[in-house]
């Protein structure tokens, strides 16, 4: 009656297989189109842009100034009279014009000495580009996840409704049969309508599955971006996952992106503890400038000057409000925070490997139950029918029968389904479902192609590719 009892038909030829969109194929159209994942992505390229702004701090800074204009001036002198002769009067000069006033000029300013803020501040930077890989990576794992639950999810809602409308198939007959049977007189009008409300009921579950189905389509096309077509089964990813639980907590402790991002903001919260404590120490830089003005601003008289110098700074802070004490209590404050956030992470990764790996082992005793139910529910199904033939058993003991070889089935590819999602899941629960591991057919992206493109630039203002 119905052939299909796992994930997608058995009866599939080889041809129309080959043809089918398959469960790696998908996940490697999510890893290039899913919106989240590229948006991840350029959100690493913005966090390397950091280093060449702390980079910076060792650097010159240039600025050129000019100046030019008209303008007009008018000046009166007071002479005093003679001490000579007492009483000569005073006499009074005035000088007016107008002149074209031009110059340009140039500033070098280089920190030798700032606290050691600028080292700090670069491996404060480089922490936070680290960090901001590992949650790329943690990214990723969501993102192949959610597209391997939803091509799951769509096979088995798809399994589901071809198993439902199959159903209501059967029950048709069987009405057509219990009628015929009415009709000559073997039994009774109850019968016929047990059967009505049996297919009746057959086809409320079909739409039930149709709309599921319907969701799990538009849930594909979010995560994975293209519509689905004919889906292949799906196959664990066992081989790749640690072969025991301890193992597995080991390895996730030790190289779950989670926990490494973590141990990546401890280091970015130290570095600004010691960034902030420089701002306690004195500053010391050189300057050299130079000024060459023409007809210079405020006189007729000077028609050229020139100015050159070379300075040394030190700025040494005594007391600036309390300001900067506050920013190192801040810091510290933070520092306690991350490392209290790096063993959070640490247990909800363990937490997240045990459960798992218990939803693991639970999926594949429930499939070997599961076909033991379809098995005996099949051999239930036809003695029921026989039974009934011979009028030993009810038109209602058929159809309820027939209602548990339906439910039997339906369990069956659910189970099957969360095999394969449990698998998929403990291989991200310990760190390691990514595009590397699983083999996938696809330009896997490299963060470090952008990070050295941007890191020494001096200057540009054009965003490198960076893939």
């Amino acid at each position: 009656m119905i052939a299909a009892g796992a994930l997608a038909s058995a009866a599939v030829l080889p041809s129309a297989l080959a043809r089918a969109d398959t469960l790696e194929g998908a996940l490697a159209q999510a890893y290039q189109n899913n919106p989240t994942l590229n948006s991840q992505r350029a959100l690493v390229r913005a966090t390397d842009e950091g280093v060449p702004q702390a980079l910076s701090g060792y650097r010159p800074k240039v600025s050129l100034n000019a100046t030019g204009g008209q303008q007009s001036l008018s000046s009166t002198s007071k002479v005093v009279g003679s001490t000579v002769l007492p009483g000569t009067p005073a006499t009074y000069f005035t000088q007016s014009g107008y002149n074209s006033t031009y110059g340009a000029g140039a500033t070098v300013t280089q920190t030798l000495y700032n606290g050691f803020q600028t080292a700090n501040k670069t491996r404060q930077a480089e922490s936070a580009v680290f960090a901001a890989r590992e949650t790329l990576r943690n990214t990723e794992q969501q993102v192949l996840l959610s597209a391997a639950t939803a091509y799951m999810n769509l096979l088995r809602d798809s399994a589901i409704l071809d198993l439902q409308r199959r159903n209501v198939e059967v029950l048709q007959e069987q009405l057509r049969q219990t009628r015929d049977r009415f009709n000559v007189g073997e039994v009774t009008r109850t019968d016929v309508a047990q059967s009505e409300s049996s297919l009746a009921q057959g086809r409320s579950q079909v739409l039930s599955a149709e709309a599921t189905y319907t969701a799990s389509v538009a849930t594909y096309r979010q995560v994975i971006g293209v519509n689905p077509g004919k889906l292949a089964p799906g196959t664990p990813v066992d081989r790749f996952s640690p072969t025991a639980l301890p193992l597995a907590i080991a390895l996730g402790s030790a190289e779950h992106p989670t926990v490494s991002s973590a141990q990546y903001n401890v280091d970015v919260a130290e570095q600004a503890v010691k960034v902030a404590e420089g701002a306690l120490l004195p500053t010391v830089s050189v300057q050299g400038s130079f000024q060459q003005n023409y007809f210079p601003v405020g006189s007729l008289n000077t028609v050229e000057s020139y100015n050159a110098s070379v300075l040394g700074q030190v700025s040494v802070p005594i007391y600036q409000g309390g300001s900067e004490y506050s920013a190192i209590r801040q810091a510290k404050e933070t520092l306690g925070q991350k490392r209290i956030d790096l063993d959070t992470a640490r247990d909800t990764v363990r937490q997240a490997v045990v459960q798992a790996w218990g939803q693991l082992q639970a999926g594949k005793a429930n499939i070997e139950a599961t076909q033991a139910q379809v098995t005996a529910s099949e051999i239930a199904l036809n003695g029921v029918r026989e039974e009934a033939r011979v009028g030993q058993r009810t038109t209602l003991d058929v159809l309820n029968a027939q209602q548990a070889l339906v439910n039997s089935r339906v369990a069956l590819v659910t189970a099957q389904h969360d095999r394969v999602v449990a698998s998929y899941s403990l291989l991200a629960a310990v760190g390691r479902l990514s595009p590397q591991v699983l083999g996938l057919r696809v330009s896997v992206y490299d963060a470090a192609v952008h990070y050295h493109q941007v890191r020494d630039a001096w200057t540009g203002v054009r965003n490198p590719d960076g893939r």
